[in-house]
């Protein structure tokens, strides 16, 4: 049955509705909608000019329309007067190949004529910073292994509590907050869900952890590297895919309790895990989390290689327990959609061709990596991710050979404009030779 949002805006005491929709560089779109124009906006959309966002348009294309999903209705726990909305984009009757929340939908539709339901959940990074975000928000957080640090945190309980809070009466069954290996690094944790809920509610969270951090004075930034001596943040997503209600990667009698089908969907991760990149680590600065440097802490905690292990962190997928896996790869600023459109992608094309992973290795990756000497190791910056993606054509054919070109002609527009940008370091290292 139909959501009728303007008897919702009456029953909840909304006065308007933030109509949303996430452009390919996964920045969150809206129009403030007042709840006495709804009706016409559930209907007929909220028009936007898509040239004027992150999507691959131009002036002359013509309007475009968000059309609201009434299912992901949420009322903004710090302004409870305003309704946010995920929503669908329409052009010319038509739903918008490129939309990333599309993109996700063609691909479970994909998983679905084969019988297959994907739940995952996110372990969302960031950190609190200055309001101009070149330094940590808290002073007194300069410990060298400040993981679970509990004066930190507490000094932060403010901030954390509230969003918790929000997470708690919003019924996501958030379970646990911390703070990170970083100095003024944050992660938390809500229960796991069907990928596409899952992504919604990822999207609102960072729009969420942004809003109420500000409301405090402070910046959240999902940024993959903000510090270059700290940990990164990462976006780990784990993984399993059911029919109805059985678990299909739990087998009792699997390596590891997992399932052939588990291992062959994640042997389609470890397949596209170099064209995954251009997607789960979707900006410059994501290179410099899975290609750093030991950091203060002494480790990255993110991976370089493309393998798998069991309980180990230092590996790009990680087995922890039977009936799911981790992925590791992804980062701060990788679009909630289309991380589970990708890992979703690949995973199909391995179930699909029965992709064997490989050797499981249970070896520290950070010490002896070395010693593993057919590894593929991942890219080493945004351009060769691009281009490996364009090199995956099952990837490609999952996400829509629409979507991906213009994905890939976006964020090389992007690399061009870093590229011709002169650094400092250029400078001081090349003026005199």
């Amino acid at each position: 049955m139909m959501i009728d949002l303007a008897g919702k805006a009456s029953e909840l005491g909304l006065k308007y509705f933030l109509i949303s929709y996430t452009d390919l560089f996964g920045s969150q779109r809206a129009k403030l909608v007042p709840a006495a124009a709804i009706a016409g906006m559930q209907k007929n959309g909220a028009g936007f000019a898509g040239f004027a966002t992150w999507l691959d348009m131009s002036p002359a294309d013509s309007d475009m329309f968000a059309i609201p999903d009434p299912a992901t209705l949420t009322p903004l726990p710090w302004k409870p007067e305003v309704g946010w909305l995920a929503s669908d984009i329409w052009m010319a009757g038509k739903p918008v190949a490129q939309a990333p929340r599309l993109v996700l939908k063609r691909v479970m539709e994909q998983a679905n004529a084969l019988g297959y339901q994907m739940k995952s959940g996110v372990e969302c990074e960031f950190f609190l910073t200055t309001p101009d975000g070149t330094a940590i928000a808290d002073a007194a957080d300069i410990a060298a292994k400040p993981c679970y640090d509990a004066q930190a945190l507490l000094r932060r309980y403010d901030v954390i509590t509230e969003i918790c809070d929000a997470m708690l009466a919003l019924g996501w069954g958030a379970y646990q907050n911390d703070h990170e290996d970083a100095n003024g690094q944050f992660e938390m944790n809500w229960h796991y869900d069907d990928a596409l809920v899952t992504a919604d509610r990822h999207v609102f969270f960072k729009f969420m952890a942004k809003s109420i951090a500000e409301k405090h004075g402070l910046r959240a930034t999902f940024m993959p590297k903000p510090f270059l001596g700290l940990t990164g943040s990462g976006c780990h997503a784990h993984v399993s895919l059911w029919d109805g209600g059985k678990n299909l990667f739990e087998d009792d009698a699997g390596e590891l309790g997992v399932s052939a089908l588990g291992y062959n969907f994640i042997g389609g991760v470890i397949k596209h895990a170099d064209g995954l990149a251009a997607l789960l680590n979707p900006t410059v600065n994501s290179y410099k989390r899975i290609n750093a440097p030991r950091t203060v802490s002494g480790a990255t905690w993110s991976p370089n290689t493309v393998t798998y292990s069991g309980n180990n962190r230092t590996h790009m997928v990680r087995i922890p327990e039977p009936g799911r896996f981790e992925m590791r790869l992804a980062d701060g600023a990788a679009n909630p959609y289309l991380l589970q459109a990708g890992i979703l992608a690949a995973g199909l094309d391995g179930v699909t061709r029965k992709l064997d992973p490989g050797k499981r290795l249970d070896i520290n990756m950070y010490t002896d990596g070395h010693t593993v000497k057919n590894a593929k190791r991942l890219p080493l910056n945004l351009l060769d991710a691009l281009r490996a993606l364009e090199g995956h054509a099952p990837l490609r054919a999952a996400l829509g050979e629409s979507f991906v070109a213009s994905y890939i002609k976006l964020k090389t527009g992007e690399w061009n404009e870093y590229s011709a940008h002169l650094s400092d370091w250029e400078r001081k290292a090349t003026l005199d030779v």
